[in-house]
């Protein structure tokens, strides 16, 4: 990996965090004993969690989920915080949420513990190595859908508060969500309704990842993300393809065009109106490409697509993804033309760019674009805002030494390609809360993916360092 500059204050190196550094090292030691004592019962939790199967998709407010929110909120209760199920809004389809507090001390820094109890759906199970629902062991790593997403964020705030017992020295409010994987519908609205119940002077979000299950990471920014449908259409009706074809090209092969001509030679997106970012808050290392390559399972003879820094392409530049074609299949194809073909779109953008702006620009593109004249329209869906960290915010600081003294390495922080529209929306809401972005995945975790798994050995530090960063809030500045 290559290294690079690192924007001030942000390495736990710094000797800035006076929390956790205030801390005695007996405090740190008996943490880790305590968190070492109770992993058996964290793994079983988890597996627990994944047998529930709780698929938002096959309904958010189904008799699943709910049996998952109670699940949560039980778990919650041992833990000592007064939690109970909530409904997101009126009606049979509202997400099943989990909310709760435990105040030790009205003048006490007060935090928030957000992770999200649903999970994605496995289309195809036989492209998993174990049953998705049954957590399996192997090698370090638990295998299950939502080992990781996000179920090990779940295991990290519980893990933390069952570690510090009554020796917590903040008071914690809990919000575990029932519909992230849907898009968060109702979070907002609901946060909105019920703010004195989740006001905050920090936000801990634990849903995102670490550089690798060995080097912990603060996520410094986040992507947003715009989508549109689009179609095409070339004819009113489908014709015979020996009879017309030649002058008259196919409405998958015209957007077939459409789509690349939004990229320029390198595989760049090239569309006027999207913006680009350098990496926020200092780019300490660089993103390996082997391991990337390997990760994501690429083809050997794939060129990856773009120029510059990885980081850069996964973390602050646009990208655009088809993530739905509706065309003919293969199987049972006849010699016509088709007359349309329709495609939704999703692109991901700079974490500072307002998405609405972006999707202005992508729009316009794709219908100034139309090849050789064919009908193009653009029907905008939704828009989700990106999100960067304040790396001078004095609980970032406290959270980069708790995040060394639990890895026993310096932490490497990094971008999220992905987005959580939601943190942006917490932080408009909540403007004095200082907000960090944290969680249990690493590069080999495949959330969303076949196979999803956690590394065990990575979620006990995660656990140990999120004990040391409560335990510093509480500590340090207030003493």
């Amino acid at each position: 990996m290559t290294a690079h500059d690192t924007a001030s204050g942000e390495t736990a190196s710094g000797g800035t965090a006076s929390g956790v550094q205030g801390a005695d090292a007996g405090t740190a030691s008996e943490l880790r004993r305590r968190v070492d004592d109770d992993f058996p019962r964290v793994v079983d939790v988890l597996s627990r969690k994944i047998a529930l199967a709780s698929v938002s998709a096959h309904g958010i407010g189904s008799e699943t989920m709910r049996r998952s929110a109670e699940f949560v909120a039980g778990l919650l209760r041992e833990a000592g915080v007064d939690a109970r199920t909530a409904r997101a809004s009126d009606g049979p389809d509202a997400a099943w949420e989990v909310v709760g507090s435990c105040i030790v001390d009205p003048q006490a820094p007060t935090v928030l513990l957000y992770a999200h109890h649903d999970v994605q759906p496995v289309p195809d199970p036989s492209r998993w190595d174990t049953d998705p629902f049954v957590a399996t062991e192997r090698n370090g790593r638990l295998y299950g859908r939502g080992s990781a997403d996000d179920g090990g964020g779940i295991a990290i705030h519980l893990g933390a508060l069952h570690a510090l017992g009554d020796g917590l020295r903040v008071n914690v409010r809990v919000f575990i969500e029932g519909e992230e994987e849907m898009g968060s519908p109702g979070f907002i609205p609901f946060i909105e309704a019920h703010r004195d119940e989740f006001q905050a002077d920090v936000i801990i979000v634990a849903d995102s990842g670490n550089w690798s299950a060995d080097i912990p990471s603060l996520t410094t920014s986040l992507r947003g993300n715009t989508t549109v449908d689009v179609a095409v259409r070339v004819a009113d009706h489908p014709v015979h393809s020996g009879q017309f074809g030649g002058p008259v090209l196919d409405a998958v092969t015209l957007a077939s065009m459409l789509i690349s001509s939004l990229y320029d030679d390198q595989g760049g997106l090239a569309v006027p109106g999207l913006d680009s970012q350098a990496p926020v808050g200092g780019l300490q290392r660089d993103l390996d490409e082997a391991s990337l390559r390997a990760d994501a399972g690429l083809v050997p003879s794939y060129r990856l697509a773009g120029t510059g820094s990885l980081a850069e392409r996964l973390w602050t530049r646009p990208s655009a993804t088809v993530i739905g074609f509706d065309a003919h299949p293969v199987d049972g194809s006849f010699n016509v033309i088709a007359d349309s073909a329709r495609f939704r779109l999703s692109v991901r953008t700079a974490p500072g760019q307002d998405p609405s702006e972006a999707q202005k620009a992508i729009a316009g593109f794709l219908v100034a674009h139309a090849p050789f004249g064919a009908e193009v329209t653009v029907e905008p869906l939704e828009n989700g805002r990106g999100w960067a960290m304040d790396p001078d915010a004095l609980a970032v600081r406290d959270a980069l030494a708790a995040m060394e003294a639990a890895f026993g390495v310096s932490p490497v922080n990094k971008g999220e390609g992905g987005s959580i529209p939601f943190i942006p929306e917490l932080q408009r809401i909540f403007p004095a809360a200082q907000v960090l972005v944290t969680g249990p995945e690493d590069p080999k975790a495949n959330a969303h993916s076949p196979n999803e798994s956690i590394s065990l050995s990575g979620l006990r530090n995660d656990i140990l360092a999120e004990a040391l960063l409560l335990d510093a809030l509480g500590r340090g500045r207030r003493d």
